[in-house]
């Protein structure tokens, strides 16, 4: 039986999903253990607001497996419309945003996308590439897989993971099967308030969240010649200024609705059962930066079957989400 996406996620604690540590391989069975210094807690203290106490480490979690969760993209609030991206950059987006004050945090806030539009049977399948320390590997055999396959992806990567792997770059910024997408400037939890999650400081005020946006979209948009669309923060942790920062700035936030490989740190088996068990209408987190992996093996098994079953695969952009 498949880890739920949210016991998955507590696996991330200490792997890329986090901060993108040298990996540990997990352990087998049907619950995942939870990586020193992280506290597993309802799967509500995720969106809890920000006048609540916040634990160090704290990582949402399940008591057991559960049935597919809805693919239904959810919306910002009504109440609270994205608004244009201010002209005057840094300053602006500061002096529009200094004094709101979050009431969400967690994985899944309004302005997050988890998943495709109702009706739409494809499924997105994500991967992101963190970088710095222990967290700059390119793994060419998952993206060989994917290219023998004809299985587009959007390719979350972050500026340092750029830096570090300029000729793997521009292979995949120029084939088209891949968008490439905004994964941060220096992978932080994107917080007005300094939240962290899985022990790792997220962004502290409006500016470092303006930053750790637009560092990367500015390079990205130099490299590839336009600005990427879509956005996911280091941890995936977001407050509800933060994503309405994000949508202002012209990037949807993308979240997701089956954890694949558990922040890199599961096997094979175990991420061949997640993928295999992603409904249609699912966003399907994986990483690209830990050759050597459960990840690939993984995939490779379990993505024969969904193609002769008819499966459909997309890109974020493919999708009006």
């Amino acid at each position: 039986m498949g880890l739920s996406r949210r016991a998955v996620l507590v696996l991330a604690a200490g792997g890329a999903l986090a901060g993108c540590q040298p990996v540990t391989r997990a352990g087998s069975g049907s619950r995942p253990p939870v990586a020193p210094g992280v506290t597993a807690t309802p799967a509500a203290t995720s969106a809890a607001t920000s006048s609540a106490t916040e634990p160090a480490s704290a990582a949402p979690t399940s008591a057991a497996p559960s049935a597919a969760p809805s693919a239904v993209a959810e919306p910002p609030a009504a109440a609270e419309p994205p608004m244009p991206a201010p002209a005057g950059g840094r300053a602006e987006v500061v002096a529009r945003y200094g004094d709101a004050v979050p009431e969400q945090w967690g994985l899944e806030v309004p302005g997050v996308i988890t998943g495709l539009p109702d009706g739409d049977g494809a499924t997105a399948l994500t991967f992101d590439a963190c970088g710095g320390p222990g967290g700059s590997g390119y793994d060419a055999d998952l993206i060989d897989l994917l290219r023998a396959n004809g299985v587009p992806a959007t390719l979350f990567l972050n500026a340092r993971w750029i830096d570090a792997n300029p000729a793997e770059f521009e292979s995949l910024a120029g084939d088209p099967l891949f968008e490439i997408a905004n994964h941060g400037t220096a992978h932080r939890p994107l917080s007005v308030t300094g939240r962290s999650a899985y022990g790792i400081r997220g962004t502290r005020d409006v500016g470092e969240v303006y930053d750790e946006i637009a560092g990367n979209a500015a390079k990205l948009a130099a490299l590839l010649g336009r600005p990427p669309r879509f956005f996911r923060s280091g941890t995936a942790h977001y407050d509800d200024v933060a994503t309405r920062i994000v949508t202002g700035l012209g990037e949807r936030v993308a979240g997701f609705t089956v954890n694949g490989d558990g922040g890199a740190t599961l096997g094979a088996a175990q991420v061949r059962s997640e993928v295999a068990a992603a409904p249609p209408g699912a966003i399907v987190i994986a990483h690209m930066n830990h050759p050597g992996g459960g990840t690939a093996p993984g995939f490779a098994a379990a993505l024969p079957a969904l193609l002769a079953a008819g499966r459909r695969f997309v890109r974020l952009s493919d999708t009006p989400v």
